[in-house]
């Protein structure tokens, strides 16, 4: 069966990306199902509002950390090993060791920043400094998964199937034995290190699978000096973008306390479910569109066109679809206490949209070398959130982290009209927001 090719993408070079993409799709749907079912609707039941903010408040606080200590090296290093495919073992071993220094240097700023919400916040941590000692040492697990880059680059989405839907499986098997067992919160939080855990034992068994060998790694200066000099704004993105996606549910704890942050972590899941979307697609066609900008500047601008348009009709539909389930979802899947979701959902969810739209603009950037303007456009979004969220919580509370994620993502989406030199970048988001091509395609017809 012929597969309908992406406007804008030749088709026969669309059915080679299609095939990584379809790979994505089903490690990213696999991984979804396994989530909703077992992360985002059973726990949450079984362990109520209270402990859920409690099993939750690590991953949160930690996240910033493990976007900080992997450096922003993802794109980059994928980018690099599809321009220097001979200096494979050189680019990865680098980027590996790069990354566990910076995982290990990240353990004792985690204690700091924990010790200092203490201090100052409202209210007290959700979690004990036990349960977020724990999880961050996901921060030194992850530099393995640096491999993730390799499999990008060679186009070899199944492999990624393999690792995320089997260490998905094992994650949901185990948690729903632990329910069984009622076991207590701390499995759980260990757990979620495991998790971590999983995702690298997959990773370095396929790529030893695949005839490579992380022994043949070797660090390089040279090597060192360049990725971190090139990437580091990407990492301070990767940061912002971090904080602007995860700072609600902090300072939603700060304000309201652990069972408001309980209620929310399920808004959040149920939203950002979705996201694997637009990541699968442009990990797809981001050779396809970095030839294209060497060979064709023409075909270039089309193909990023169209992916702003599939972008915007994807997570449209999504949206809408969403907000009518919304009360559907909560009734059914969820006990009653968690029933003040339904309306921070239906605005949560409306921020996809413009997630979607950030990460097809985050390759133009990335294609055209634009990395400092991807830390400022993360660091607006980060600042615009923690404003919102600091005058919007304390007066409408759960509702009000809604609106704030959604105006933070609006303004990081639109950040590039701002700027001369990415402005018709943004006028294409806009086109491509409000359907303006496909309408003048329709008339034209």
């Amino acid at each position: 069966m012929k597969i309908p090719s992406l406007p804008g993408f030749d088709p026969e070079a669309f059915n080679k990306y299609f095939k990584n993409t379809g790979w994505l799709m089903i490690a990213r749907v696999g991984s979804l199902f396994i989530k909703m079912i077992i992360t985002a609707v059973a726990l949450p039941n079984y362990l109520g509002a209270h402990q859920n903010g409690i099993l939750n408040y690590p991953l949160v606080l930690v996240t910033f950390f493990i976007a900080a200590s992997a450096l922003g090296m993802d794109s980059f290093v994928t980018r690099q090993l599809l321009q220097q495919p001979n200096k494979q073992h050189v680019i990865l071993g680098t980027a590996f060791r790069l990354r566990l220094v910076a995982g290990l240097l990240a353990l004792p700023l985690i204690y700091l920043c924990y010790y200092l919400i203490a201090r100052f916040a409202p209210e007290a941590p959700a979690a004990p400094l036990g349960y977020v000692a724990i999880v961050s040492l996901s921060c030194v697990f992850q530099s393995i998964n640096i491999i993730d880059s390799y499999f990008q680059a060679r186009a070899q989405g199944r492999y990624i199937m393999y690792v995320q839907v089997g260490a998905n499986l094992v994650s949901a098997t185990l948690k729903l034995l632990f329910m069984l067992w009622q076991a207590t919160l701390g499995w759980f939080v260990w757990a979620l290190l495991l998790d971590v855990i999983l995702l690298c034992i997959g990773n370095v068994y396929m790529y030893q699978k695949t005839g490579n060998s992380i022994f043949d790694w070797k660090f390089d200066r040279t090597t060192a000096r360049y990725l971190f000099r090139h990437a580091w704004p990407l990492a301070f993105s990767a940061i912002f973008i971090t904080l602007y996606m995860k700072i609600d549910q902090l300072m939603l704890d700060a304000y309201l306390g652990e069972a408001a942050l309980g209620i929310y972590s399920t808004v959040v899941q149920l939203s950002e479910g979705w996201y694997f979307i637009p990541m699968a697609i442009v990990t797809a066609v981001f050779p396809a569109i970095m030839n294209a900008r060497r060979d064709d500047p023409a075909r270039y601008r089309k193909r990023l066109q169209h992916l702003y348009e599939l972008m915007a009709v994807v997570s449209i539909a999504i949206a809408v679809a969403t907000t009518v389930a919304a009360p559907i979802i909560y009734s059914v899947f969820y006990t009653p206490e968690y029933a003040e979701g339904i309306s921070a959902l239906t605005v949560h969810v409306w921020a996809g949209v413009f997630v979607f739209l950030n990460v097809a603009s985050g390759q133009y950037l990335i294609a055209e070398g634009y990395t400092l303007l991807s830390l400022a456009r993360a660091l607006t979004g980060a600042l615009v959130n923690i404003v919102l969220n600091t005058w919007w919580i304390p007066q409408y509370g759960m509702i009000g982290a809604a609106y704030a994620t959604l105006a933070a993502y609006a303004s990081t989406a639109l950040f590039v009209i701002f700027v001369p030199k990415t402005r018709s970048q943004g006028w294409m988001i806009l086109k491509a927001l409000f359907f303006i091509p496909i309408i003048q395609r329709l008339i034209k017809r």
